[in-house]
Parts: C-alpha cells; structure tokens; sequence
C-alpha cells in the first residue's frame, strides 16, 4: 500500500497508471503506422517518379535520388555493369560533390565491395564497411563511409547494376525495413530501365530508318557516289554519337586501302591515307568481312603506324560496307576518350546501315559503268561515221582531183591541185589517227599515280622492315601529267631507299599531294639525318628530276631528328 493514502485511493491510481501506458504503446503503434503509411507513400512517389520518365540517364539518376531520399542517407551510387558483368561502366552519385569527385579521380571499376555485389548479387547490409573482407579502401580525399546497404538492380533476367547506400543520417544502421524499401525500388527501377531502353531503341531505330530513307532518296536523285558515302559517314557519326568517322576504300591492283573520306576531329590527317590491309584496324574489317571494335584506338596494336591521328580518341568500330566477297570498304566510327564503347546491339543497326553504303557504291559503280558505256558507243559510232562516211569522202574527193589534175595545162593551177590532193591525204591520215584514239579499249587500270605511288611504297616496306604510312590528297590521276608522274614515282623510290640504306630509321611518313597548280612529294623519317660529308648522289638526281620539270628539292632536320625531303614541281593542265 501507498504510505499516507487510503486503500481505495491506492486502487484507482494503479488503473490510472496502466492507463497512461496503454495509450503510450496505442500512441506508440500510431506513430510507427503512420510512419510506414508516411514511407509506403514515399515509396510509391518514388516508384511513379522513376517510372514517368523515358529517357535513361534521367532514369537513372532519378533512382539514386529516390533511393537515398528512401532510406535517409548521405551518400547513394548507382553503378552500371558493363558488358564484360565484371566492371562497372557507368556510376551514379548523390552526396558527393563535383569537386570532390574531381579530387577522388576516375570513377570506381568495381573492386572491393563494389564487386562483391558484382561477384554475388544478392541483398547486402553492413554495419562498417571496412570489417568487410572484400573491403578495398578509399582512394585519397574520399570522403569516410561506415554504414552500408546495395541492393542488385534487374531487369528481366539480366543483372543491370547495383544501388550503394552509405552513412545513414543521424548515426543510424541500416535496418531490414531499409533493405525492403530498396529492394522494392529496385524492382520498380528494374521496369523504369527497360522501359527506357526500349523507348530508347525505338527511337534510334526510327532515327536509322529515317537516315536510309534520306540515303535510298539520294540515291534515286542521282548523286555521285562520294556524295551518298559523305552523308552515310555524317549520318552514321551523328547517331552513334562519334566524334570522327573515317570511309576507306581499297586501292586497285595495290593489296591496299585509301581513306576516301573523314569527318570529324582531326579528319584532315586521316584524308588521303593509304592502309595496309594485313596490318590495321580498318584492314582486318576489310580481310574478314566482319565488325571489329576496340575500347581504346589510340592504344590498339592493330592501328597502322603513321602520323598522330588518335588523340583524345577512344572506343571505335570498323563495320564493312557490304558482306562477303562483295566488301568495297570499311565505315570507321571513333568516340572521344571516356564514353561508352560500342556494344553489339548498339552495331547491329549500324552494320545494316553499312549496308545501304554497299548499295549505293554499287548502283554508284553501275551508273557510271552506264555512262562510260554509253560514252564508248558514242565514239565507236562517230568512228564508224568518220570512217564510213568522212574518209570514203575525202578519198573519193582526192581521186577526183587527181584525175582532173591530169587535164590542167596551167603550171599553177596543176600544183595547187596537187597540194590540195596532199592535204586530203594528211587530213585522211588525222581522221584515221583520230578514229584510232576513239576505238581505244585500254582502261588503265593501275596505272594512275595514285596506284603506282602505292605499290611503290608497298614493295619498299620488306627493306625497311616496316611499312611507311602514305597520304595522297588531290587529282593526282587526272591532273598530273605522265612525264611528271613517271619522275615523282623515280624519286619517291629514291627516297624510301635511300631511307632504308642510310637513315637507320623505325619510321617513314610519305605525303603525295596536287591543288592543280603544284604537285609536292615529302618524305620524312627519324632516323640519323642526312651527315654533312657523304655521297649524295641520290639527292642531287631528285634535285635535276626537280629543275627538269621546273620545281625544286629542299631537306631538313625536324627538331624531333630525322630528315624532311620536300619535292615540288609545278603542274601544268
């Protein structure tokens, strides 16, 4: 009994005080409803909130916001499996600032826990990271991290990626009703994901249907073939987002390929190069009629050596324009340093585009098969014309004057006959020459500068022990004329032989160029430079090959070594 105090009284306090702890448990219970009412409702915002968008970037960091909002913590990543499933491709953060991800350096591959969730995706909570077996450690000025929870991302039967929540607010652990929460989210996140992706492909398959169809138009409008493989390299670099695309095509009678066309970063120096087929990227698409990908071109061993081009450059594909024995070249698409490589799904439509490429040299070569076929019937008729009517003529016109010759008494009347019968002969002697001309069959084939300047520095490369790399820019085959083509291909072998007899060079780069007006032959290497006492009796033929035609021959040093031999004649039309 209570000291002072009636036993009645005593009775109605104890009721009292049962009471008041009942309605704390009922206020208690409350609180706790009202609180999961408060977070289910939470959830379900998120859910509706990743689910309305469509585009997958928003999509995805939607989801690390929401997660982290969730579950209350400091910090929440999202990291994308790549396609190997061992590395992470792409991560998403909140609660990490831009300059302490500047600090922190590149984005984390998927070591330590990171990967275990990789390795074993199943829920996982830990109460400090760092007890962890798998645990890796922090690179320098990452911020502290403790508590943890990730959850594995689905979609459909594939595992997507992986949700990271650290630091819950408030000191807190991470509990079961958390891990629930994002696990929920996770499969609301798995449905927000595919539905992107699928909205995504939509509309880049409507984007390469609309690019065909504008190609099929071109093609139909009678445009040349360098216009419809200019806009198929423009059209193909825009949707995959590349920064430079590269068209090569083979050379004739040459075992190499030349690069037609570039767009893009730097495409002035890939403009004109002449490719090894056994011994580059864009050669093994060519060889094996097959897509070849690379993460990383500027570190790819099967790129051709040659100048500088790669720079700043990463992931590329060589897709082959037509399949085969019918390849006629390759499409060469380059992303900057950093994004994303190219995926299978992601070449399957640009290889049918790479398709339409083949069509278009295809009716491109056809058309111009017609034309030529039609320019060759044009002159055998007017042959036929010249010989079957003009000629006959003109001879049955001599015959003529001939025999009246004979009846003429008067000296200078007799003699101008006689001239006038001479300059029907000459005349008959220029159509048939003429006729000769136009009945010539001879197409030339791997006889243009281009060709031979090639197969010149093919035979070259087993006596250097490399291959040097070529660029040609300008008509060379149209503008140049024989005399001065047979002296640049005389001193461009010159050259490249002099290189291997005396440079001791691990290089050679060839530059063969016309604007019309000029045409300018650079050799260069890195090997010992030209020594200042020596025989240069090569170097003194180049020079008179040079003031023959009018032009000149100059060398240096570069600072980097080596030689730099520069011919230049000019071009007349």
């Amino acid at each position: 009994m209570v000291s002072g105090a009636e036993p009645g009284e005593a009775r109605i306090r104890l009721p009292q005080l049962r009471l008041d702890e009942l309605l704390e448990e009922v206020q208690a219970r409350l609180d706790a409803a009202r609180g999961t009412r408060d977070r289910v409702h939470n959830l379900l915002e998120a859910v509706l909130s990743v689910g309305r968008e469509l585009d997958l970037q928003q999509v995805l960091r939607g989801i690390v916001q929401a997660a982290a909002a969730l579950v209350d913590a400091r910090y929440a990543a999202l990291g994308v499996i790549g396609p190997d499933g061992r590395r992470l491709s792409d991560f998403y953060t909140v609660g990490v600032t831009d300059d302490q991800i500047a600090e922190i350096g590149n984005f984390p591959e998927g070591h330590g826990i990171l990967g275990e969730l990789i390795r074993h995706p199943e829920p996982l909570r830990l109460a400090k990271l760092s007890e962890h077996a798998a645990s890796y450690g922090f690179p320098p000025h990452h911020p502290p991290m403790n508590t943890f929870v990730g959850v594995p991302i689905r979609v459909r039967d594939q595992i997507f990626g992986n949700l990271y929540l650290t630091e819950k607010r408030g000191g807190a652990q991470f509990d079961e009703e958390d891990e629930s929460v994002l696990a929920t989210l996770a499969v609301a996140a798995g449905v927000a994901i595919d539905n992107a992706r699928l909205y995504e492909e939509s509309r880049l398959r409507e984007r390469w249907l609309r690019a065909s169809a504008e190609i099929t138009h071109s093609i139909m409008s009678g445009s040349g073939r360098s216009e419809v493989l200019g806009l198929i390299a423009e059209r193909a670099r825009e949707i995959t987002g590349a920064a430079l695309a590269v068209v090569a095509v083979p050379m004739e009678d040459t075992g190499s390929l030349t690069v037609e066309l570039a767009l893009g970063e730097e495409a002035e120096v890939h403009r004109g190069l002449v490719l090894p087929v056994d011994a580059s990227l864009i050669g093994r698409a060519f060889a094996d009629a097959a897509t070849v990908t690379t993460p990383d071109i500027a570190q790819d061993d099967r790129v051709s050596t040659g100048p500088p081009r790669f720079a700043g450059l990463g992931p590329a594909v060589a897709v082959p324009i037509g399949s085969g024995d019918g390849v006629r070249g390759v499409v060469l698409l380059v992303r900057e340093a950093g994004q994303a490589a190219f995926s299978r799904h992601r070449t399957e439509p640009l290889e049918s585009f790479a398709g339409q490429a083949a069509v278009a040299m295809e009716l491109a070569e056809r058309r111009r098969d017609a034309e030529r076929i039609a320019v060759l019937q044009d002159r055998d008729r007017i042959a036929r014309d010249l010989h079957d009517l003009a000629i006959q003529r003109l001879f049955a016109t001599g015959m003529t004057l001939q025999s009246a010759g004979r009846f003429i008494e008067h000296p200078g009347a007799a003699e101008r006959v006689t001239r006038a019968v001479d300059d029907l002969d000459e005349t008959i002697k220029i159509i048939r020459s003429t006729i000769f001309g136009l009945r010539s069959r001879g197409n030339g084939a791997g006889t243009g500068l281009r060709a031979r300047a090639a197969r010149v520095v093919g035979e070259a490369a087993p006596v250097l022990g490399f291959s040097p790399s070529l660029r040609m820019d300008g008509l060379l085959d149209t503008r140049v004329p024989k005399e001065t083509a047979d002296h640049v291909v005389a001193v461009l072998s010159e050259a490249l032989t002099n290189v291997a007899r005396h440079a001791h060079a691990g290089r050679a780069d060839v530059v063969l160029e016309t604007d019309a007006r000029e045409l300018r032959l650079e050799v260069s290497d890195d090997g010992v430079g030209i020594p200042a006492e020596g025989r240069r009796s090569g170097l003194r033929n180049m020079a008179e090959r040079a003031a023959q035609l009018g032009g000149e021959l100059t060398w240096t040093t570069p600072p980097s070594g080596g030689t730099r031999l520069c011919w230049r004649v000019p071009v007349t039309p």
